[in-house]
């Protein structure tokens, strides 16, 4: 071919992906083309992914440049520095540059990569505010940098991180904001996010999730702080916009090419003109556009086969692995880690040394991989995905990765034995094998609980109560009896009071820190853990923790019971049974406009309205709401009703203002989250009309006050109220009330009602704690009014005005997600 006169190629772009096309083409067809190419930034090709070590300072722009100014006169190649097309013209097939520079083509090869989005706030355009894409972008950063300062970076995904490490290392404060609950969200399950968030805290990096921004506030023209949907104002000397890129193909576009979200190419990477190829950002391929390099160079390699002459070779497609540079940060993803009903997985986590590993598995091939702490093994297991290798002989000891590969499974108990006695077991207390063996031998220890007793093993952050009973079970043999302790699900062995006592000794604040943390099996955990996790989080940390509704069951997701044929019932909230025609109207409004088939009082004294359709549940909010009712969380694991009789307002025989009372106890406690449902009746005199001796938590009023009672249950058991006390005035009734159900709330398992929590711990610690300590009892109600402060919010209200519009998926479609 190197005979013949040569074709004229014109390359517009000459980034990463060009720049592998001619290194291919060079050499399969050397003298074939006379290449012309037009670059819009003003310099030689260099390597776009290594932008991140230059920022840092780990690397200079002379270390990342892949094709000299050397290179181009060797090859005989035209570059346009800085030139910039603005048109191609089909028909007499030639480019024009924004200077005038005109080039013919015979063959022609777009390649214009992605523009970063920027998101449209007041402030966008204020000097300061930079996106991080190219040179100039780290030039400027650098620039900012030297005076140091603060910098807020918007977007926790790769660039944004590798963005915030970077002028970290330049010495700014730096904070980045990410609007999803997890950092890298489309690479990371929420286990390694959760790691890679606590890595680069332990950087000084602060990371702010579920991060809305309203605003970028401006001095003088220039950049000087970022506002949050939620009042929050960070101060600004920089901010870096990095929340993701668009395919630049509007000259594309302009040309008549056909463009979807990239330009559209078939597997030779053709565009809806022959003569025209297009590769690397800019491209859509099979609905897919990409943004990581191996796609590039997997599509260069046939762009060049194909300028070369053969067009056997087609580009079927990528699959893509991911690695964050941040020094000192081992964090690999690669394919689709999402869960489904057909998939399996395996997971390793060390949580003393940050290691977490998930391997996803689907008719026994690998198919997603995420590691985290050591990623050794990555390109090993990302070999076997792309191949679809068959893992079933190596499922055993796969997830320790090669050097295991087909070895014999550990047995945890010999390993555990071969230890000396020196070795260290519990790393919170010092405590070593030694000790552990001789205080069980000595002091005739059998379980768990005498070894932390004697020696504090295990008894901090519990990490090691498995090997502490590995010990016993070397030590005892046969005689060592495991503590009957029921875990939680199969995701963990621990029981709930461990992980209730475990998350307030760790401090630990979210789902994936307690999954990592604890050594759940799981990557996620399963629909038993995660709403029980979900209540235990948001019951100790009011105020800091952020409600995973998508943990939560159906009915409290939707705001409403699902019935047996697929419709849900509503329950507005009517304070203390109490109603009035305005309300009792919009009911009626509401029944006849939604065609609602069924209208039931309840026992509790509500109306419930029966066969609402799903489609027509946020409507109905809506129109509730705007008649001034709420949500009577009839739905949930939460205060449900008070119900109360007419007292003193009408009956005869009342003694006290029932009613009254019972509204203020249910505006009092309404949002209240729960171990489970809590009920509550107020009487207005012995004769019980309300039935407040078969609730959870029920008031008889006497002449004399206030009876207060509790434990009762009229659901699948039937149980009496056992008597707490009598208190005199009301302002007592609520103190002793609010008390008594945050130690409920402190100390009950999930799914456990008050009456089988008091068979449990007994029913002389309420009376202890909530009647005999004064101190106790103000505390404990201290606790539960601080907790109402972030409760009281009316979801149907919420849910009205667009928030939460993904209540009908469950938590383990909701991190469904492909990785790009």
């Amino acid at each position: 071919m190197s005979q013949t006169t040569p074709k004229k190629l014109v390359v517009i772009g000459n980034g990463m992906a060009p720049g592998r096309v001619l290194d291919h083409l060079f050499e399969k067809a050397p003298g074939a083309y006379q290449v012309t190419i037009f670059n819009a930034e003003p310099r030689v090709n260099y390597d776009r992914i290594m932008l991140s070590p230059v920022l840092s300072g780990e690397k200079a722009y002379e270390d990342i440049i892949i094709h000299d100014d050397a290179w181009y006169e060797t090859h005989g190649v035209t570059l346009h520095k800085g030139k910039k097309i603005l048109e191609i013209d089909r028909a007499d097939r030639k480019v024009v540059a924004d200077d005038g520079t005109v080039a013919e083509y015979d063959k022609l090869l777009i390649a214009t990569g992605s523009s970063p989005f920027v998101i449209p706030v007041p402030g966008k355009d204020l000097a300061g505010v930079v996106t991080y894409r190219d040179l100039d972008d780290v030039d400027a950063m650098l620039a900012a940098a030297k005076s140091g300062g603060h910098a807020v970076v918007i977007g926790g995904g790769l660039l944004g991180l590798e963005a915030a490490y970077g002028l970290k290392r330049q010495g700014m404060d730096v904070t980045v904001l990410h609007l999803m609950p997890t950092l890298m969200e489309r690479q990371l399950d929420p286990s390694a996010g959760y790691l890679l968030e606590k890595a680069l805290a332990d950087r000084d990096i602060r990371i702010i999730t579920r991060a809305n921004t309203k605003e970028i506030t401006g001095r003088d023209g220039k950049v000087a702080g970022v506002v949050l949907e939620d009042g929050t104002k960070l101060p600004a000397d920089i901010v870096v916009m990095a929340v993701g890129i668009r395919p630049s193909a509007q000259l594309a576009d302009d040309a008549g090419l056909e463009v979807g979200r990239g330009i559209l190419v078939d597997d030779h990477l053709r565009t809806s003109d022959p003569d025209i190829l297009a590769v690397g950002e800019c491209v859509e391929h099979r609905g897919q556009c990409y943004g990581l390099v191996a796609p590039l160079y997997d599509m260069a390699k046939v762009i060049a086969a194909n300028l070369a002459g053969d067009e056997a070779q087609e580009y079927t497609g990528s699959v893509t692995a991911t690695k964050l540079k941040v020094t000192g940060i081992d964090l690999y993803s690669a394919g689709d880690f999402a869960e489904a009903d057909d998939r399996e997985e395996i997971v390793l986590r060390d949580a003393a040394g940050g290691v977490y590993k998930r391997l996803v598995l689907k008719d026994n091939k690998i198919i997603g991989a995420v590691l985290y702490g050591d990623t050794a093994d990555g390109a090993w297991f990302f070999d076997m995905l792309k191949k679809g290798t068959d893992i079933s002989d190596l499922r055993d000891t796969l997830i320790f990765g090669q050097a295991y590969a087909g070895g014999s499974p550990l047995d945890p108990t010999a390993a555990v034995a071969a230890l000396p006695d020196d070795a260290e077991i519990c790393g919170c207390n010092g405590v070593c094998k030694g000790t552990i063996v001789q205080a069980i031998t000595e002091k005739g220890l059998t379980g768990v609980d005498g070894v932390r007793a004697h020696t504090k093993a295990s008894g901090s952050c519990g990490t090691c109560t498995g090997l502490v009973e590995q010990l016993l079970k070397v030590t005892l043999g046969d005689a060592f009896q495991p503590d009957a302790v029921q875990p939680m699900c199969g995701c963990t062995d621990l029981g709930h009071d461990d992980v209730r006592r475990l998350i307030v000794a760790q401090e630990l604040k979210s789902i994936p820190a307690v999954v990592q943390e604890l050594n759940w099996k799981t990557s996620c955990g399963c629909a038993k853990c995660r709403p029980a996790l979900n209540y235990y989080l948001l019951a100790t940390w009011p105020g800091e923790y952020v409600d995973d509704k998508q943990s939560r069951f159906i009915n409290e997701r939707v705001h409403a019971n699902i019935q047996k044929d697929g419709t849900y019932s509503v329950v507005p909230r009517m304070w203390g049974g109490i109603t009035t025609p305005d309300e009792l109207r919009a009911i009626a409004d509401v029944a006849d406009k939604f065609k609602i088939p069924t209208v039931k009082v309840t026992g509790g004294q509500r109306i419930d309205l029966l066969g609402v359709k799903k489609e027509d549940l946020p409507a109905v909010w809506a129109d509730l709401n705007a008649a001034g009712m709420v949500s009577g969380h009839a739905y949930g694991k939460s205060l449900r009703t008070v119900k109360t009789c007419v007292g003193t307002d009408w009956c005869r025989f009342g003694t006290q203002d029932s009613t009254g009372l019972g509204i203020k106890l249910e505006r009092f406690m309404w949002g209240s989250w729960t171990p489970h449902k809590v009920k509550l009746g107020v009487s207005g005199c012995p004769r019980n009309c309300a039935e407040a001796t078969c609730k959870d938590i029920g008031v008889v009023c006497v002449d004399s006050g206030y009876e207060i009672h509790f434990a009762g249950a009229a659901g699948m058991h039937v149980k009496g109220t056992e008597l707490l006390c009598t208190v005199a005035t009301e302002a007592e009734v609520l103190e002793y009330i609010g008390a008594l159900t945050q130690l409920y709330r402190e100390q009950g398992r999930y799914l456990e009602r008050i009456y089988k929590w008091a068979d449990r711990v007994g029913l002389d610690v309420a009376r202890e704690q909530v009647v005999e300590n004064a101190d106790r009892r103000k505390e404990l109600n201290a606790r539960f009014v601080y907790s109402q402060k972030f409760m009281q919010n009316d979801p149907w209200a919420e849910r009205a005005q667009g928030k939460d519009a993904e209540e009908f998926t469950s938590f383990r479609l909701a991190h469904l997600g492909k990785v790009a």
